[in-house]
């Protein structure tokens, strides 16, 4: 290719990059004063921002030691109630350990959990969805089977079970939630490629002379990130959920470690003499997971191309 050509070919990138940052940046204001219009992803996202604030800057000033026993303050009542006190506004557990202190410090572990196996899934689930959807052939046959293979078992079932193997323990639990976590974003992402890479913009970018891993990175895979995040933050909720499952059951994160899901286990015996053992740890959850949710909704609305159309 001679010089001429060559900047000809330059300036017909120059300016394709520029009418698509520009598509790219209105959509984006469009897209956010949409989302503010959407009373359900406003009020999510203030919760969600609210327990991350909570769950990082909480601990630095939580009253008591999360994991400090205290054998002459067992089964204490909340402040309210006769024979609690400010000390120990939500109580004491068997061991006599803060419930409040714990709480807060469990709010931290749960959106750790949530975030890094939903970070690691996204990341190996979007890669492999690209390349299989992208290329297709043997690459998509084996990835695609075993896929359907990791989907034949039930989420629990299959998290218990990995779980008895390894044992319980943080890195255990984010290997096991991650293991299979990532077959949801792979198949989302491999459909929106497939739909994807027989628009006119893919044919353009493979007439300006761009390579397979340009076209995957720089034009298909911010056109598939809307449903990526979507599926993310709602599957966030659902991770949240599997680990307080594992820890309740004594797979997860062991006890003393404050998981509320394993404080949630601790209070099923004195559930009828001292019910806020339980009873609050499980409301933590709650208003986490519902938080989470309603901003996924939220986004969803948003980010739905058939509302979009129906808009």
């Amino acid at each position: 290719m001679n010089n001429t050509g060559l900047r000809l070919k330059e300036k017909n990138l120059a300016s394709y990059y520029l009418v698509k940052t520009a598509i790219f940046k209105s959509n984006m204001k469009a897209t956010f004063k949409k989302l503010m219009k959407n009373p359900t992803a406003v009020i999510g996202g203030i919760l969600v921002l609210a327990a991350v604030v909570i769950a990082f800057l909480g601990p630095a000033f939580v009253p008591h030691d999360p994991v400090k026993a205290d054998l002459r303050a067992i089964l204490l009542p909340p402040f309210w109630m006769e024979g609690g006190s400010f000390a120990n506004i939500l109580g004491t557990d068997h061991l006599g350990m803060d419930i409040f202190s714990r709480i807060i410090a469990g709010a931290r572990l749960s959106l750790l959990v949530g975030f890094l196996t939903v970070s690691i899934s996204i990341v190996i689930g979007t890669s492999l969805g690209l390349v299989s959807g992208y290329i297709r052939g043997p690459v998509d046959a084996f990835i695609s089977r075993f896929a359907d293979l990791l989907l034949a078992f039930p989420w629990l079932i299959f998290a218990l079970g990995v779980m008895a193997v390894l044992g319980p323990g943080f890195g255990n639990l984010v290997f096991a939630l991650t293991f299979k976590g990532w077959v949801g974003f792979f198949r989302v992402v491999r459909g929106e490629v497939l739909a994807q890479k027989t628009r006119e913009y893919v044919e353009a970018a493979q007439a300006l002379g761009q390579g397979s891993t340009n076209i995957m990175l720089r034009e298909i895979l911010p056109n598939v990130l809307n449903s990526v995040l979507v599926l993310g933050t709602l599957r966030m909720g659902f991770m949240i959920i599997m680990e307080a499952s594992l820890s309740f059951l004594g797979l997860g994160i062991p006890y003393p470690e404050p998981a509320w899901g394993s404080m949630v286990n601790v209070g099923r015996p004195v559930m009828l003499t001292a019910w806020w053992v339980s009873t609050f740890p499980g409301l933590a959850i709650l208003t986490l997971v519902l938080s989470i949710n309603l901003l996924g909704e939220g986004l969803r609305d948003v980010f739905d191309p058939r509302l979009k159309e129906i808009d």
